[in-house]
């Protein structure tokens, strides 16, 4: 079976962590453990956020006053390979030596008159107080929002449509390589007239793995985060989590557009385009998700036509 998983920003940092080399080459090792059964058994993608680290990229480019900072889509190729580095050894001291790995750089398309490039709403980078978020608003013309009890900038995230790279990634996994790909939503690309340009936003990574997932003709997409599925009445004594559901039973929920509403809607955007299997939960689940025995799995609906009783 062919599976991606998409790692969640707490694969790497978890809120409040000190974003230093090895606090995220520790959780990236726990993150590693959780996903060496899965690559022992089944054809394996990873792709995976990078938020936090881009955001910090980008914070101390704009420190260093000799040069121009470095644009987004250059700092997401440059997270794209820091990243993959720390899950490939990670990973590989895992399982057998001679098992092959690949990070591939992976430019993804937007829109250029996608509406949210003039609505800014994707956090990056570390949390702030207001006082610090106003001065560096006024230090370096970010835009700043609300993350919930803290502030961060906040940049475009127009929806992807290509990933340009998923035909050698095919290749690669077909001959058994594991491959970390799609980083951060991967590296944001369009068009200017007939040539490919970068561009200053980040794409959502749960968008961008749905779309690795279909253009890779996966099985299965998996998307591992810090709770452990998707819940009705979240935050309340009658909270109950989801277990088997269609994409249409999502519909009426009422999901946070920063953390669990995306990961919904990229898993019923899979499934409704591949008939495929989604499935959100716990890190730490993800072989258990993948068996089908944990985390909330999203199955496009049965038709009744469909079922036939043994004999008729």
């Amino acid at each position: 079976m062919r599976v991606v998983v998409a790692l969640g920003g707490n694969a790497l940092l978890k809120r409040g962590e000190v974003m230093s080399p090895q606090q995220q080459r520790d959780n990236v090792r726990i993150a590693a453990r959780a996903l060496a059964p899965v690559a022992r058994e089944h054809e394996l993608v990873i792709s995976h956020g990078n938020g936090p680290q881009v955001g910090l990229l980008a914070q101390q480019a704009a420190a260093y006053a000799g040069a121009e900072p470095y644009p987004l889509d250059v700092l997401g190729a440059q997270t794209e390979g820091m990243i993959g580095y720390l899950i490939e050894q990670e990973l590989g001291n895992e399982l057998p030596y001679e098992q092959p790995f690949a990070t591939i750089l992976t430019m993804v398309r937007v829109d250029p008159d996608d509406p949210a490039f003039d609505r800014p709403t994707k956090p990056i980078g570390p949390v702030y107080t207001e006082a610090e978020a106003e001065r560096l608003r006024a230090e370096h013309g970010w835009v700043i929002g609300r993350d919930g009890d803290d502030w961060r900038r906040v940049v475009p995230s127009p929806r992807p449509r290509h990933i340009f790279e998923a035909r050698p990634i095919g290749w690669l996994v077909d001959q058994g390589v594991i491959v970390i790909c799609t980083g951060g939503g991967g590296i944001p690309t369009m068009y200017d007239g007939d040539r490919l340009v970068g561009a200053e936003v980040v794409i959502d990574k749960d968008l961008a793995s749905a779309l690795l997932a279909k253009q890779l003709e996966a099985n299965m997409l998996v998307m591992a985060t810090d709770v452990d599925g998707v819940y009705t009445g979240w935050g309340t004594e009658s909270a109950t989590r989801l277990g088997a559901v269609s994409p249409g039973d999502l519909e009426h929920l009422d999901l946070a557009a920063g953390s669990m509403g995306p990961k919904v809607e990229a898993a019923c955007a899979f499934v409704e385009a591949t008939g495929g299997v989604a499935v959100i939960g716990a890190l730490e689940d993800i072989e258990g998700m993948v068996a089908g025995a944990a985390g909330t799995r999203i199955l496009a609906p049965v038709d009744p036509e469909d079922i036939r009783l043994p004999g008729l």
